[in-house]
């Protein structure tokens, strides 16, 4: 499957759990440490429909476990608050939400397109 340079931007923008990290003091307890697999879906815009993204957590860190070269900025609060910021060459994303266990989900928005994003832990 050929990803679009906007499909890249909109996965990143999930998870891309889009996000410029938004600094709210508290001490993530590694809780949400592990493989993650993010699905981003469009609701407003033309970004490709959905895309399916891998990211780690260690600790408070948002870490890019894909093959494609996104620049990932994020963090994740003990009490699962999400916020990060993708970046894809020129481009950016910035979503905000929420992990729970082995679930999360939120909102994303870059560019002329926003949406949602889910989560799901793989390990």
């Amino acid at each position: 499957m050929s990803i679009s340079r906007t499909a890249k931007l909109t996965l990143a923008a999930i998870v891309g759990l889009g996000l410029a990290a938004t600094a709210i003091p508290a001490k993530a307890t590694g809780n949400f440490d592990g493989k993650w697999s993010v699905v981003v879906v469009t609701t407003k815009g033309t970004c490709d429909r959905a895309y399916r993204y891998p990211i780690a957590i260690r600790g408070e860190t948002l870490i890019n476990a894909g093959d494609t070269a996104f620049d990932i900025q994020g963090r994740v609060q003990g009490n699962g608050a999400v916020a990060v910021k993708i970046s894809y060459g020129d481009q950016s994303a910035h979503g905000v939400g929420r992990l729970s266990g082995t679930m999360g989900s939120g909102s994303w928005s870059g560019g002329a397109c926003a949406g949602t994003w889910t989560a799901e832990r793989r390990s």
